[in-house]
């Protein structure tokens, strides 16, 4: 079993910057890729950066320049500046991992932490 913790949500002003942090924990051989998703009331969840180990990271058009994504070992950061009203819903953490030798890659979400971006 594997275990997203996420944390670094809350009230910003326009303009302001934010940092998330999600730690991945529990079985884990190997994380292929982690990335933040957000989700809006009412809307699908959608890909805010997808970074695929080693790779370079795939960022959502809407958050290029503004957002950074980074990782050190099991943990991934989102550092959010320039922050827009539309950039206020809850975030997403996700992994791939495996959790075992020769054992398939199975993705895992955090529970979500809210971001409000209000004046």
């Amino acid at each position: 079993q594997v275990q997203l913790v996420e944390s670094g949500g809350g009230l910003v002003q326009p303009g302001g910057s934010l940092r998330l942090s999600c730690a991945a924990s529990g079985s884990i051989f190997s994380i292929n890729a982690m990335g933040w998703y957000r989700q809006a009331p009412g809307k699908q969840r959608e890909s805010v950066v997808v970074q695929i180990s080693g790779g370079r990271p795939n960022y959502a058009d809407s958050v290029t320049g503004r957002f950074t994504i980074s990782r050190d070992k099991e943990t991934v950061y989102l550092q959010m500046n320039s922050l827009k009203p539309e950039d206020t819903p809850v975030y997403y953490c996700n992994a791939v991992v495996v959790t075992e030798w020769r054992a398939q890659a199975r993705g895992y979400w955090g529970q979500g932490t809210q971001v409000t971006v209000s004046s």
